[in-house]
């Protein structure tokens, strides 16, 4: 039964049956699947429908009528306002359960192959904390919450400076965060130092609709070596107020073992075009995994997970299985993390990764470990990796593979099956296209093991490794 308010729909006590894509909650109600946030298996709640489609709706929560069994307190006060964390509500261990059933769900229906048994995901030790790497946004409109809009206070007495994250489909909104628990105390401390001191001496917050303002975003970087970096991203080139900001920085926070800045006025948040600034420290901060050391630059690619990063890799070189005499092919490289930690059970490792820039620090993290069996090339996978490509280094023994969300390109899948490693790690970020790829690739290769490993506590995602080996004639 459903009665009609501000001429949306609103379905009545409604029963939550699953969990689904991009971490929504899902619901049947006439044969038709209502899609909505926050929340849990077992919840009875009132939808407003949003968005309806043939066969399926968006809504959101406007009631509870009764929780979940499975249904914990969300432990952020920002939860359910930032678009961070979707899944506080759910315990760990029911987080664990539902990114496992979505990885054998998309392999079940989209894959359609035969399949071993899935091996238990490898939750995160840390559920808090666990992030090296956040990006925050100086905003002169804070947005509001419901609490706010709900009351009858007068929005022009308020502070209008925010410093925090982006609403989610909105990019000129953004929520001034008091307190996260993604990353260490140490970035709460200075994110909130850095914004009291330009309240306090009259810099001006962006303005993301108009593109004005002198403060436009901060990123913090902190490495499991005690390394930490900090780079600040100003719109305008105001040398005097710079150097106060970034003096006082200096002085509060001696810790900082990289501190920086950056002049953006372009009309995107993106810094991998712009000339970085050292104003203390070096231009790099060191993480180490085993007995290599990575330098992290501030355009470097890293897993944001240090710790669950080294679970996934020691993953990948397990199911690779090298014996010392191995050509491995990684392919979509990046900052050639994975092969670099590979190299020494392999004869040689070749790397292709499309940004120039990550190619040059997988040379650099090379040298540094004295790594002389890799190769890396920058360009366009589908590009590089061809006939004759193979034709000059060599047919690959095991092909390492972790592409992007979107998944491998056809092109790149029929190389593969042409080049026929006798085994093949697929590394996936997107079970969905990794199963569809994984689709392509059955003509020749079965799955021979499947782990799934969790990155990111409290959200949908969910990291996936297969081990494909090439089928018997």
């Amino acid at each position: 039964m459903g009665r009609r308010n501000k001429e949306r729909v609103i379905l009545e006590s409604v029963e939550i049956q699953s969990v689904a894509a991009e971490g929504k909650a899902l619901a049947r109600v006439d044969n038709m699947v209502v899609f909505m946030p926050y929340g849990a298996p077992g919840d009875i709640v009132d939808v407003q429908i949003l968005k309806k489609r043939k066969q399926h709706a968006e809504g959101r929560i406007v009631r509870y009528v009764k929780y979940s069994d499975e249904r914990c307190q969300p432990f952020c006060e920002h939860f359910g306002v930032c678009g961070g964390c979707q899944w506080q509500h759910l315990p760990y261990e029911a987080q664990l359960r539902h990114k496992q059933q979505q990885v054998l769900d998309n392999l079940k229906h989209i894959a359609k192959v035969e399949l071993p048994e899935c091996r238990p995901i490898l939750g995160s030790e840390n559920i808090k904390h666990y992030r090296n790497k956040l990006e925050f946004t100086f905003s002169d409109k804070p947005w509001r919450t419901a609490e706010e809009m709900a009351s009858e206070v007068d929005f022009a007495t308020l502070d209008q400076h925010a410093l925090g994250f982006h609403i989610p489909g909105m990019f000129d909104k953004v929520l001034d965060i008091k307190h996260c628990y993604l990353q260490e105390t140490f970035s709460d401390e200075l994110r909130l130092f850095i914004r009291r001191f330009c309240v306090e001496h009259d810099y001006e917050f962006f303005n993301l609709r108009q593109q004005e303002g002198l403060m436009r975003n901060m990123i913090v970087r902190t490495a499991s070596t005690g390394e930490k970096m900090l780079i600040v991203v100003f719109y305008r080139d105001e040398k005097e107020k710079i150097q106060a900001l970034m003096q006082a920085i200096a002085d509060e926070f001696p810790q900082i073992t990289s501190l920086l800045y950056v002049i953006n006025n372009k009309g995107n948040d993106t810094i991998f075009d712009r000339d970085i600034h050292v104003f203390k420290g070096r231009d790099y901060i060191m993480e180490q995994m085993e007995n290599l050391q990575f330098k992290i630059g501030p355009k470097s690619f890293y897993q944001t997970n240090s710790a669950q990063a080294y679970r996934l890799y020691s993953v990948v070189r397990e199911m690779a299985d090298l014996q010392g005499d191995e050509l491995v092919y990684d392919l979509y490289t990046g900052t050639g993390t994975i092969a670099n930690f590979v190299s020494a059970k392999a004869r040689q490792v070749i790397g292709v990764e499309y940004v120039p820039e990550a190619i040059e620090d997988a040379k650099v993290n090379a040298d540094i470990n004295h790594i002389d069996n890799t190769l890396f090339f920058a360009g366009d996978v589908k590009d590089i990796v061809n006939d004759a490509f193979i034709e000059k280094y060599g047919r690959p023994d095991v092909l390492i593979t972790d592409p992007p969300r979107a998944g491998m390109h056809t092109d790149v899948i029929n190389t593969i099956l042409k080049a026929r490693p006798r085994k093949i790690v697929y590394v996936s970020c997107n079970p969905a296209t990794q199963a569809r790829d994984i689709n392509l690739l059955d003509v020749a290769y079965r799955v021979d093991a499947i782990q799934p490993v969790d990155m990111f506590p409290h959200t949908q995602h969910v990291e996936n490794v297969l081990c494909l080996s090439l089928k018997e004639n």
